[in-house]
């Protein structure tokens, strides 16, 4: 069960995904886990299709499901939680620099 509400998708990111349904194309998927870790998975996705009490997710072949408003990357396209791992990705690192703030002598 993950840990951040569902929130709706865009139209634009549902187009995406039906778009590489009907292509039937292989690929990667990055997207955050339960636990919002960076994963990925590999395959063709198969459907769309939305799990009572959890939202909508893609299926992918050989295995896997991802939950779409998690998505990063859909077969190097932006999803839906692209933004959220830029955002994650350019923080300022509390403008120390990445150093420890207690040793900067």
């Amino acid at each position: 069960m993950y840990k951040i509400e569902y929130s709706p998708v865009a139209y634009e990111y549902r187009e995406v995904i039906q778009d590489e349904i009907e292509k039937q194309k292989t690929g990667k998927v990055f997207f955050f886990d339960e636990d919002d870790a960076v994963k990925d998975v590999e395959g063709k996705v198969v459907k769309l299709a939305e799990v009572p009490g959890e939202g909508d997710f893609i299926f992918l072949e050989p295995e896997g499901r991802v939950r779409i408003d998690r998505i990063i990357t859909l077969f190097g396209k932006p999803g839906a939680a692209f933004d959220e791992y830029d955002d994650f990705a350019n923080q300022c690192l509390a403008c120390t620099g990445g150093y420890d703030p207690t040793n900067l002598d």
